[in-house]
């Protein structure tokens, strides 16, 4: 049987060396992978496929470059092949305007590619250094990551690489096997697109001091308690709600209270499990039935600004509540409990 073929045991001693080297940069092969592709699952598989081709080419692996470079060359080569064949995956602001809240929404397109969250839990660790904890945590946000899936792939790899991941230029055109030239080409382009984006980084804050915390829960308790004053008091201005795989979408704290006043009538019919995702403030959300079952029904990410809450997403997938660890049904809440906190 041949190095290349042969199945990886624990007492396989080229297989124990390969774990030993490798399985260090599995968090950040699947944040690479997220973002390349905003999926979670398929992250997930694509690492699995540049571990396996991986370990098969591990044998002719010569030490001429590093082995996370090496790992990076075949993730990319993964990723973009992946991508040749798959549809962009948007949010719904990125495919129409707003909607209108007096009307009913869309009809849900579950069969649609959706961008998806990722739970922190799932990439990378904690760095020394405080301003790369940040910038990992920026690097992340779901905005950022809407945006990249309008830049061609090939470009969404350079510019990870180059802005996020702060490779050299002739590290990365040896990664593509390109001159330095075309990566600062590829590069400008990718930058260029995403400034058109306008994404207002600046604008955005940590949710680490104490009063972005008691935003973060007072919105947990004013969702559960079905209390649009507070929830609306809550939002900036221009705030944006949007519901994949719904696709309408809602612009504006008048428009969102409107649309939420219909549909948020009942306090304690949801519940909310605090959680984080993307390196932004998330929940679970359980919705209850007769016998007081509560069931996944969405996780919801929020977008704080310094004038308060920007943006929510709810992702209406109960699938995505095993890859947050969380069961899909939950007994009963106890008589006299009160809202968890973020």
């Amino acid at each position: 049987m041949s190095s290349t073929t042969r199945p990886r045991t624990a007492a396989d001693p080229a297989s124990a060396e390969f774990v030993r080297l490798t399985d260090p940069f599995r968090r950040e092969l699947l944040a690479y992978c997220y973002r390349m592709t905003a999926s979670v699952h398929e992250a997930e598989d694509l690492v699995q496929e540049t571990y396996l081709l991986a370990w098969r080419g591990y044998g002719e692996f010569e030490g001429r470059s590093s082995l996370r470079t090496w790992l990076y060359r075949i993730a990319t080569n993964v990723c973009l092949k992946a991508l040749e064949r798959a549809a962009r995956r948007p949010l719904p602001s990125g495919l129409a305007g707003p909607g209108d809240p007096d009307a009913a929404p869309d009809p849900r397109q579950p069969e649609m590619p959706w961008l998806q969250p990722i739970p922190d839990a799932m990439f990378g660790s904690v760095p020394a250094d405080p301003a790369a904890t940040v910038a990992s945590r920026h690097s992340m946000r779901l905005a950022l990551v809407a945006v990249l899936q309008q830049v061609p792939p090939r470009q969404r790899a350079v510019f990870l690489l180059r802005d996020v991941l702060a490779w050299r230029a002739a590290e990365v055109a040896e990664l593509f096997g390109a001159t330095t030239a075309s990566v600062n080409s590829a590069l400008q382009r990718a930058r260029t697109q995403l400034a058109q984006a306008d994404l207002a980084e600046d604008e955005v804050v940590e949710p680490t001091d104490p009063d972005q915390r008691a935003l973060v829960d007072e919105f947990a308790a004013a969702f559960q308690n079905a209390d649009i004053t507070t929830l609306m008091r809550l939002l900036t201005q221009d705030a944006v709600l949007e519901m994949p795989p719904i696709p309408t979408w809602f612009a504006g704290r008048e428009h969102i209270g409107r649309f939420l006043t219909g549909r948020l009538r009942t306090p304690g019919a949801m519940r909310m499990i605090p959680t984080s995702a993307n390196g932004q403030p998330a929940f679970a959300v359980y919705t209850h039935n007769d016998e007081g079952d509560r069931h996944a029904h969405a996780i919801v990410l929020l977008t704080l600004a310094t004038a308060g809450i920007a943006r929510i997403t709810m992702f209406h997938d109960p699938d995505l509540f095993s890859v947050f660890g969380l069961p899909a049904t939950t007994p009963p809440p106890t008589r006299g409990s009160s809202p968890p906190r973020p």
